[in-house]
């Protein structure tokens, strides 16, 4: 009875690093992707609109492709550290 308690406990504290590992993984994909789209798109573009890119200003090009493009890296980046993570965990897909 004893061993399955510890087993329990053991369980427990494994899925909770796991939880936590998993929103800190979000929450900073998130901040990322809202400096991204929101800070360079919006707030800093007139500091960024004398640096030229593609025939057009920095900011203005954030706003338009480049928040897309990071939010995408970020997805590929997501996939790839979750199932680095559940392969930690022992959680991983078969």
């Amino acid at each position: 009875m004893a061993d399955q308690t510890t087993k329990a406990a053991q369980t427990a504290e494994a899925d909770k690093g796991y939880w936590q590992a998993n929103v800190r993984i979000i929450l900073v994909s998130l901040v990322i992707w809202a400096v991204v789209s929101f800070g360079f798109g919006i707030l800093l573009r007139p500091m960024l609109s004398g640096i030229a890119v593609g025939g057009t200003d920095l900011g203005f090009w954030f706003a338009q492709q480049g928040s897309i493009l990071v939010f995408l890296g970020l997805i590929f980046f997501y996939a790839w550290r979750m199932n680095r993570l559940d392969r930690e965990f022992g959680v991983e897909e078969e």
